[in-house]
């Protein structure tokens, strides 16, 4: 029994050695592990340390990365760019609810003065042309990053865009009552030439002083361009150009630059008329027309009231739901030609920077004039303003302001039958 207790006893005290001596080994093993791994993450602590991170990678922002990355789930953590100090003008015109109160507010402080030194092409989604505007860093110089669009419904306004052909003493020297502005293609040189001979170059009319420039942005072309249009603005001296992209989307920059103009450069005149350049314009049924408009917060036209928004995403105009929720737009002045009090540039550009830039330029207006509280006015007589071209006869274009005409119509030859002496009816 002894030896069996013995035997057994030895049995056990043999497995609790065994046991200690694995266990010896395992605390062996950990420690040994636990040693190399607290050494290897002191020594990545100390080359932090000492390292400065800027200097490994001084490109890298949380925008680069959410810019570069294709992957669609990177795009929730857009928001922690906005911690960096960085600023963009990608961000100025962000398109989601949760940045602004309102389906159409601005975020906040989205002015144009927050960028500074930004002559780059602002290209539309899907153009061929590669456009890369700046960002700025704070504390270092500007570095070109992706154009990034607002989205196809929007456009990238409020921004600091310039002049870079310019007419900034004009109304200073000659004083004008009313300024046509007329928007037109770089490149289409006709169209300028024939307004300029015929209702463009009536610089006095009823007594009253009229300039006529035209407004422009940039071309994609050749640089031999650009010089045709200096020494287009050498000779007439009526040009305006800025520098975004000149195409049909950007109409509303092309709208609020002339505004911007019209606050910096014109704001002694009295009126200022936005004229498309297909149009016939009776320049002195406008001047009687003005001679009994009201001074201030006046616009006019043909004035649109209860519009449908348009939600066939196959229309030109479509907009969606998500972008403006109600089934009409507030009144607004067709694009085809309005007038403004010259108070009004000012007010506008202003209220630009609570009311995101839609592409629809007389539709963007409108609602930059609700914002106001501040409707169109009706013209005294509704065949002022004709957006249906009227068939051309001396006395039917003497009973309007004005109309679009028809593309092949010769409209120097028009212009000199109408001008010719003896009774329009």
């Amino acid at each position: 029994m002894i030896e069996s207790g013995y035997a057994k006893g030895g049995q056990s005290q043999g497995v609790v050695d065994g046991g200690k001596l694995a266990e010896g080994r395992r605390w062996g093993n950990w420690s040994r592990r636990h040693c190399f791994f607290s050494i290897l993450v002191v020594a990545v602590v100390l080359f932090f340390y000492s390292t400065d991170i800027k200097e490994l990678a001084p490109e890298w922002t949380p925008k680069w990365w959410i810019q570069y990355d294709t992957q669609k789930w990177w795009i929730p953590f857009k928001s922690q760019s906005q911690n960096s100090d960085w600023t963009s003008t990608a961000d100025f015109n962000s398109n989601t609810p949760e940045n602004s109160p309102t389906v159409f507010s601005q975020t906040e402080n989205s002015t144009s003065t927050n960028v500074t030194d930004m002559n780059t092409i602002h290209l539309p989604e899907n153009s061929s042309v590669t456009s890369q505007p700046m960002m700025q860093k704070t504390s270092a110089s500007l570095t070109p990053v992706p154009y990034v669009s607002p989205g196809p419904y929007l456009v990238e306004y409020p921004y600091e865009y310039k002049f870079i052909i310019n007419e900034p003493q004009k109304c200073e020297e000659e004083k004008p009552y009313l300024v046509l502005i007329v928007p037109v293609a770089p490149a289409n040189r006709a169209h300028r030439d024939v307004i300029r001979n015929t209702w463009g170059g009536e610089s006095l009319v009823l007594g009253k002083v009229v300039k006529l420039f035209f407004l422009l942005g940039l071309q994609t072309g050749e640089g031999s361009e650009q010089l045709q249009l200096l020494q287009e603005s050498t000779e007439h001296r009526d040009l305006i150009q800025s520098d975004f992209l000149d195409c049909y989307k950007n109409l509303t920059i092309k709208t609020m630059m002339m505004l911007e103009w019209l606050d910096t450069y014109c704001s002694g005149a009295s009126y200022a008329m936005k004229i498309d350049s297909d149009m016939f314009l009776n320049v002195p049924n406008l001047i009687n027309m003005l001679s009994h408009a009201p001074k201030e917060n006046y616009m006019s036209g043909l004035v649109a009231r209860g519009a449908a928004v348009l939600r066939d995403r196959t229309s030109k105009w479509y907009l969606p739901v998500e972008l403006y929720p109600k089934s009409q737009y507030p009144r607004y002045a067709l694009g085809l030609g309005y007038i403004l009090s010259l108070d009004l540039p000012k007010k506008l550009v202003g209220a630009s920077r609570h009311v995101k830039a839609v592409y629809i330029e007389d539709v963007y207006l409108g609602l930059c004039m609700e914002y106001l509280g501040i409707s169109p006015t009706d013209p005294p007589s509704w065949g002022y303003f004709n957006v249906f071209p009227v068939q051309y006869s001396r006395c039917a274009f003497s009973r309007l302001v004005a109309t679009t005409t028809d593309e092949h119509l010769d409209r120097v030859k028009i212009w000199q039958d109408f001008k010719k002496t003896g009774p329009y009816c």
